[in-house]
């Protein structure tokens, strides 16, 4: 199905992307997945969503993302509250990469996967295509630092070369807020490495893009990350300015293991105490 959308006027009186006030999320068991969240995303931040696994990372995520309503809270996405919009007009406006959606059909060549962002659609409509898209297609490629798989077969392409074409397409519709949920997972060190300097690109040449990557990983962030929100056991522990959040006691609190973060060009490392005396 294809979702066409005018463009949303700009909220009046927030520059918040996102605003989350008071989220709770529950299952059906009652179990909590998410309690007493507050956070706020303004246009050309880039946090990362960071926490030991159950924190409630993906949840908020999605979340941020249209994908799930809160239990309890308000959620305000590019000035409209979910709940009193209809989502569908978001989703343009919102690039979602998560390694669970359904993937592009391996036989499609690089360009055309990235091609179908414009249309929301998993195989291409080749009469809604013109220059202006497929331009597009070409400096987004560029941009993300594989043009030179043009012609090549999504399948054919390595785990880190397939994220860096999956952002690519995320980012056709041009939109103002970009997830990504863990987006270095499995990749060996060339592979994250290239994908979080095509993302130190991403907003060089992007300055108005809003981003949040979830990771596990101090060393999993790319140099422009600016904030960070930390959780555990579904709750906040720490949230701002990144050189104010991802300090020793703060991060050793959300992991729940004494670490020392350590700083160097612009990249974090988390390093046991332990293996730090033993150098």
């Amino acid at each position: 199905m294809t979702i066409t959308t005018k463009p949303l006027p700009r909220a009046l009186d927030s520059t918040d992307v996102l605003a989350v006030a008071g989220v709770r999320v529950s299952t059906a068991e009652q179990t909590v997945l998410l309690d007493g969240i507050d956070w706020r995303v303004r246009p050309g931040e880039h946090w990362a969503l960071l926490g030991p696994n159950g924190a409630g990372k993906s949840t908020l995520l999605r979340i941020a993302g249209g994908l799930r309503h809160p239990s309890a809270g308000t959620v305000d996405v590019l000035g409209r509250r979910l709940g009193r919009v209809d989502v569908r007009t978001l989703w343009p406006l919102i690039g979602f990469v998560n390694p669970t959606l359904r993937p592009p059909p391996p036989e499609l060549a690089v360009e055309d996967v990235v091609l179908t962002g414009a249309t929301g659609t998993i195989q291409p409509l080749w009469d809604r295509y013109g220059p202006p898209e497929r331009r597009r297609v070409a400096r987004l490629l560029e941009v993300m630092g594989v043009a030179r798989l043009v012609g090549r077969k999504y399948g054919t392409c390595s785990d880190g070369e397939r994220g860096r074409v999956l952002i690519a397409r995320a980012l056709m519709p041009a939109p103002r807020l970009l997830l990504l949920d863990e987006p270095t997972a499995g990749l060996d060190m060339a592979g994250r490495e290239g994908l979080l300097a095509a993302l130190a690109q991403l907003a060089a040449e992007e300055p108005d893009l809003a981003s949040v990557v979830v990771s596990h990983h101090l060393e999993d962030l790319a140099v422009t990350t600016d904030h960070a929100l930390l959780l555990n056991g579904g709750r906040v522990v720490a949230t701002g300015p990144a050189d104010d959040v991802l300090t020793d006691d703060i991060v050793s609190r959300a992991f729940g293991i004494a670490v020392r973060i350590h700083r160097a060009g612009g990249r974090w490392t988390a390093v046991h105490p332990e293996e730090v005396v033993s150098r």
